[in-house]
């Protein structure tokens, strides 16, 4: 039976959290910002010319986006405080329980907004592109792959974020070859782009009649998907398009024509493939855009690989390389061996609980050197 003189605790710590926080936060100025755009795009002529409002739409997005996440905060600390005044006066188990969920969500809320204040890059805010390759170990790595997809939409749908199919490649067996996904969310890119490297898995083989225990690997690869506004440079020589049939789900058009498209860069051996639309001109252009993020991306990493915190740097899909394992033989536990934090419940965790190894880490990463 809830208590309240422990909610009451729980109340009052939540609320100092807040306010301590939202000291912190730029709501006026978002919200001024806002306005301005708002105030500009309702002027006479103002879409006269759309394509240069695509920046300042963009611009308008995250703001809105930001702001609703300020003012859903701000109405929740009001909620607790509502609900504490009403449980002193009457402690009812339902006005309890309801006083406990506000706290909960406060608290999560919180957190969540200042995990967004540690994240300081041009490219934070961005939406992501999110890769996942399966290791060498065939249908073992191939079903951990998808595993890790699952884990990744269900994280996303916690967030309410939007994602979407870029490439999806599965196995006649099991399992998933590759996926490309793009995940829409304010700091999707922020959040997201510790997770790129090797994630291992330890468990009893489903595959295996003998019941031994695998371990499997997969790559996640994460990108800012670039602005229209920022010029990559990819020339037409160092391209290679090779058109193909579409493979997997999506209907009878999709499997009979060549309307899937990979494009190699030569000059980096970088490949990328877009098959999930009817047509091979809407491919072509989903795949040079994911090209360019990449190149993007890659420039970005050679400009910070200095940093302690680079989260991108790789090697082969195997031992010793990972940068998370998930053991579910002969125990269970999550573990992030770039700043040690664990997480005993590997079936949430898998089930999209991420906030906790999420936060964890962006702390030990960013936190030191947001402070300073």
């Amino acid at each position: 039976m809830l208590q309240f003189s422990d909610l009451r605790s729980k109340a009052q710590e939540s609320i100092e959290k807040f306010e301590t926080l939202w000291g912190r936060l730029d709501h006026a100025q978002s919200r001024e910002r806002l306005d301005e755009i708002e105030h500009n795009l309702s002027k006479p002529g103002a879409w006269d010319k759309p394509d240069e409002l695509t920046p300042v739409l963009r611009e308008k997005a995250v703001l809105e986006e930001k702001v609703n996440s300020y003012e859903e905060l701000s109405t929740t600390r009001d909620d607790v405080e509502e609900w504490l005044m009403m449980a002193g006066e009457e402690q009812e188990q339902e006005i309890l329980e309801a006083l406990a969920d506000n706290v909960e969500k406060l608290t999560r809320l919180v957190e969540q907004t200042e995990l967004a204040t540690l994240l300081s890059g041009p490219e934070d805010k961005s939406t992501a592109i999110l890769e996942i390759h399966p290791g060498a170990g065939g249908l073992e790595s191939q079903d951990w792959a998808e595993m890790l997809l699952r884990m990744y939409l269900r994280w996303c749908d916690k967030r309410n974020w939007k994602t979407s199919y870029l490439d999806y490649q599965p196995d006649d067996e099991a399992g998933i070859k590759s996926v490309t996904l793009r995940v829409e969310g304010l700091y999707a890119y922020g959040f997201l782009k510790g997770e790129a490297g090797i994630h291992r898995l330890i468990r009893i083989s489903p595959y295996d009649s003998s019941g031994r225990r695998h371990t499997s690997f997969a790559s996640v690869d994460v990108y800012p998907e670039i602005s229209q506004d920022i010029e990559i440079d990819v020339k037409d020589e160092d391209l290679r398009i090779d058109v193909f049939r579409a493979s997997g789900p999506g209907g009878q058009h999709v499997n009979k024509t060549n309307s899937a498209v990979r494009i190699t860069h030569l000059p980096t051996n970088i490949v990328v493939q877009c098959q999930n639309e009817k047509s091979q001109l809407k491919n072509k252009e989903t795949a040079m855009k994911i090209l360019k993020s990449r190149l993007y991306e890659q420039e970005l990493k050679r400009q910070e690989e200095s940093k302690k915190a680079d989260y991108a740097t790789k090697d082969s899909i195997a031992w010793g390389s990972q940068i998370k394992t998930y053991t579910l033989q002969p125990y269970r536990l999550v573990k992030d061996h770039r700043c040690g934090a664990e997480d005993g419940n590997v079936e949430a965790v898998l089930d999209g609980e991420l906030d906790g190894l999420i936060r964890n880490f962006m702390l030990h990463a960013y936190g030191g050197e947001n402070e300073r």
